[in-house]
């Protein structure tokens, strides 16, 4: 078994289970060893009464007396979110990933994050909010031929997409509204508004549409709190709509709203729906879909056409025609950009084993035809991963995704991942990646992990390989290309501690880029320290 042995004091607990948090990742695994209900698990961040259920960890498991995994005592209950400060250092570049509204470049950064959640019969409040101060020493850029502030912005794509290689010449500091929520469920439905993390799909590390890279996006959602039972499957699904910011090294200036080609607007709309559903008769198993719209906010706010735009017709040639925009001759998905993906996740019954595949894609097709001959149009990107975990508290994992450039570009004009020629800001928000934080345009990341759970906390040994840009068009000349990959291997251990009523975590990460922005190679050191405080 796990050798348990009695900890010194029970703390935290369902307050603390955000979208790639400890206790997220752990209750993961408890349901892959069906210690707890089968569940899905491609719709997060759960809701209080989600929790509830996911929580409720059978039998000898590792953090057996940690953590509070009883039953909810009270329909009125006030708990705090425990303060966590963390200190990260990068001795070359920019380190990090799926950290939230936190950037740490190179030097020094330091967050904070604290705060409490109250439950009141059915409805339930977090307020987490999030501090970091970032030093962001210089490191040599990939020159992107400006010299104004757009000079911070990518080095390849500075003119489509929001994503800075630094934020500016100075400290870089945020107050984020972090994981907080407010919402109501009844009748197994629930709404509100929040701007915490979600994590759209199966995937662990690199999630295509809405992963933890980047802020969470303020937004307003209405969905079902627990799957309801259709008696053929059970469906789980949620629909929302919110405003998307850039940052001050966006390519997009000017008016807040859309007017041409050249002006798309400072500010988004956005629009998404996912929906996953359990078969009768097929335990473990959940396969769904997904759509996400960015949109050019219009003069006058945003229109009740705008609010569909999740459940509008899937193939471009039935859309409705809609008055041009200066700039372009088209008249369908002008001021608009849609991602979407097909996912499934298998948790095999009893056999602590799960895999997952997701499958998205940029832009719409023309038509049924178009989709079956060419599924690839507009940028595709294929996810895969699987879990496997043992009694004694080992687990093994790994995950990839890929959306390369593919060989189709040699005959019919090509869409990139998380890019977009009107809407410049590209797939972000306040200038991180909202997906999967690898290369945009034409990118891949991979990593195998393995993890040991047990009574004194987890130690995680991993390796992965990110491309974070490519060059060279190959694949439409032939020309090979030296140095035509910039590509990070990183090797780390990280751990968690419990000590007392104090949960440590320690990181280290040696990290080797090779072709750094197509020259030469450089080596980074991140090293991370963190503690979440019980009393304080």
């Amino acid at each position: 078994m796990f050798g348990l042995t009695a900890q010194a004091q029970t703390v935290g607990g369902r307050t603390e289970v955000f979208p790639g948090s400890e206790l997220e990742e752990y209750a993961r695994y408890a349901q892959t060893l069906g210690q707890s209900p089968l569940y899905p698990w491609t719709l997060r961040p759960f809701s209080a009464g989600q929790l509830d259920r996911i929580l409720r960890i059978r039998g000898d498991h590792p953090w057996k007396n940690r953590y509070d995994f009883g039953p909810r005592r009270s329909d009125v209950s006030i708990d705090v979110v425990r303060p966590t400060f963390t200190l990260r250092y990068n001795t070359a570049f920019p380190y990090g990933s799926n950290d939230g509204p936190v950037w740490a470049g190179r030097g020094l950064t330091a967050a904070f994050q604290v705060g409490f959640a109250m439950r009141v019969g059915p409805i339930s409040l977090t307020l987490a909010p999030e501090f970091f101060s970032a030093q962001n020493k210089a490191f040599p850029l990939l020159s992107n031929g400006d010299t104004t502030r757009l000079r911070f912005a990518d080095g390849q794509f500075k003119n489509v997409i929001d994503r800075p290689q630094r934020f500016g010449d100075g400290a870089y500091t945020v107050l984020d509204p972090g994981q907080s929520t407010l919402r109501i469920d009844l009748f197994g439905l629930g709404a509100g508004i929040s701007t915490a993390n979600e994590t759209w799909g199966p995937a662990d590390n690199y999630a295509y549409i809405l992963s933890t890279n980047a802020p969470g996006i303020p937004r307003a959602f209405f969905g079902t709190s627990q799957p309801l039972n259709l008696y053929l499957f059970r469906l789980h699904s949620l629909i929302e709509w919110g405003i998307l910011s850039q940052s001050h090294y966006s390519p997009v200036g000017g008016s807040r709203y859309i007017q041409s080609t050249q002006q798309p607007g400072t500010r988004r709309f956005m629009s998404g729906i996912i929906a996953s559903i359990q078969p009768r008769g097929m335990d473990g198993l959940e396969v769904g879909a997904a759509r996400f719209y960015h949109i050019g906010w219009p003069r006058g706010g945003p229109q009740w056409s705008d609010f569909r735009r999740p459940l509008e017709a899937i193939f471009k040639n039935n859309l409705r025609p809609e008055p041009p925009l200066p700039g372009t001759n088209q008249v369908v998905a002008v001021r608009e950009n849609q991602l979407a993906s097909l996912f499934a996740r298998w948790v095999v019954p009893g056999a602590g084993f799960e895999v997952y595949g997701e499958f998205g894609r940029e832009d719409h097709s023309a038509d049924t035809r178009d989709f079956l001959a060419e599924p690839d149009h507009g940028g595709a990107s294929r996810m895969f991963g699987l879990r496997k975990m043992w009694r004694s508290g080992y687990a093994l994992r790994a995950e990839g995704i890929n959306f390369e450039a593919p060989p189709i570009k040699q005959v019919r004009s090509e869409g990139s991942v998380y890019l977009h020629s009107i809407l410049r800001q590209g797939h972000t928000e306040r200038g991180q990646v909202l997906g999967a934080d690898v290369g945009v345009g034409s990118g891949a990341g991979s990593t195998v992990a393995v993890d040991r759970y047990s009574a004194k906390g987890r130690t995680t040994a991993f390796w992965s390989r990110t491309i974070g840009h490519e060059i060279g068009t190959y694949y439409l000349d032939g020309a090979d290309v030296s140095a035509k990959s910039d590509v990070v291997h990183s090797l780390g251990v990280d751990a968690l501690r419990f000590v007392g009523p104090v949960d440590l975590t320690m990181k280290g990460v040696l990290s080797a880029n090779l072709n750094r922005n197509f020259q030469g190679d450089a080596y980074n050191l991140n090293v991370q320290l963190g503690a979440r405080f019980s009393n304080w």
